[in-house]
């Protein structure tokens, strides 16, 4: 049995169990508590324990889950198929989340320390463009992220485009994202995890 470690309003403990219901996997799910920091010297979740086995980081935890339960399909076995794959969710975890982070946390989380007008009027345009730039690739790439299959990429980035849609700022019409998106509503585990209502 798997346990997935963190609270299911966790965007990236999502992304993990979306992940599992795609690939029909049951598990346990806790939050976290202080007794889980010795699995991960972050203090981070997602944490996954399977059988013993202990992993952290929600990208990777999602690939490994792949390769460990039959997931060929999200993650192919073809070397540059799974390059692109990697390759968007790499982009997710370090262009596009650093571009919202300051907006997020203004505009959804009402921190204290993220009050700056200027750098939240910087953050909304930053994350508009990098969104801009999904919607361009979708336009001449898709039907999905990586290409003409779902795959984990379609995963972790519409956790981020729910995220982008569900703040309260001003966004562009792209319609290639727009159509994407109403592709992954069709997907199992997406009113669970992704258009639940959680930003």
């Amino acid at each position: 049995m798997l346990t997935v470690i963190g609270k299911a309003t966790s965007i990236n403990v999502r992304k993990v169990l979306w992940t599992c219901t795609e690939l029909g996997l049951p598990l346990v799910r806790e939050d976290w508590r202080d007794g889980h920091a010795a699995l991960n010297p972050n203090r981070m979740v997602p944490v996954l324990v399977d059988d013993g086995f202990v992993l952290w980081e929600s990208n990777t935890i999602c690939r490994y889950l792949c390769e460990q339960h039959g997931g060929a399909a999200l993650l192919p076995l073809d070397a540059q198929a799974r390059a692109r794959v990697s390759q968007w969710m790499d982009w997710q975890a370090t262009e596009l989340n650093t571009a919202w982070r300051y907006a997020f946390m203004a505009l959804v989380r009402g921190s204290p320390a993220h009050r700056d007008p200027a750098l939240i009027e910087a953050g909304v345009a930053g994350w508009n463009r990098h969104v801009g730039l999904l919607d361009a690739h979708l336009a001449t790439h898709g039907p999905w992220v990586a290409g003409e299959d779902f795959s984990l990429a379609d995963i972790v980035l519409g956790l981020s485009v729910n995220r982008w849609l569900m703040t309260p700022m001003a966004r562009p019409d792209y319609p290639h994202l727009a159509a994407w998106y109403a592709r992954l509503g069709e997907r199992p585990g997406f009113a669970a995890w992704c258009g639940n209502g959680v930003p």
